[in-house]
């Protein structure tokens, strides 16, 4: 049994992250709702990441922080987690204040260092 052999490379399906669009205010009564959703993308994409489109919800407040934190612990139980499109610098400040530490899209992730790395110290060099 033979087949046609085809020319370049293979057609490969890029899994693209599903995307929630966050608008107007989000009130915590809509969180149950909203961190359902972001379980179910999960489990039904396996995609590991739900992007959550964040230009739209106008000026940050704390009921925004709390919101955000509440879908980033319901995708960690679903074993994902979110990342954040379009944020606006004060969410981003506000974020930052209190402790949360969120994956931006287009911006690159933070490693660890790799291992066994050792900087160079040349004689003369004023102490750190």
């Amino acid at each position: 049994m033979s087949s046609a052999s085809t020319r370049g490379l293979p057609f490969v399906d890029a899994m693209t992250p599903p995307v929630i669009v966050l608008s107007g205010p989000v009130a915590r009564d809509e969180v149950p709702r909203l961190s359902e959703d972001v379980r179910t993308r999960l489990e039904a994409t396996g995609a590991g990441v739900v992007v959550c489109d964040v230009a739209g919800l106008g000026p940050p407040g704390l009921t925004t922080v709390d919101v955000l934190a509440r879908l980033q612990l319901a995708a960690r139980r679903a074993g994902g987690r979110i990342r954040l499109r379009d944020p606006d610098p004060a969410l981003r400040a506000l974020l930052g204040l209190v402790g949360l530490g969120f994956e931006v899209e287009g911006q690159p992730e933070e490693r660890e260092p790799a291992l066994r790395v050792e900087e160079a110290v040349e004689p003369g060099d004023p102490a750190a």
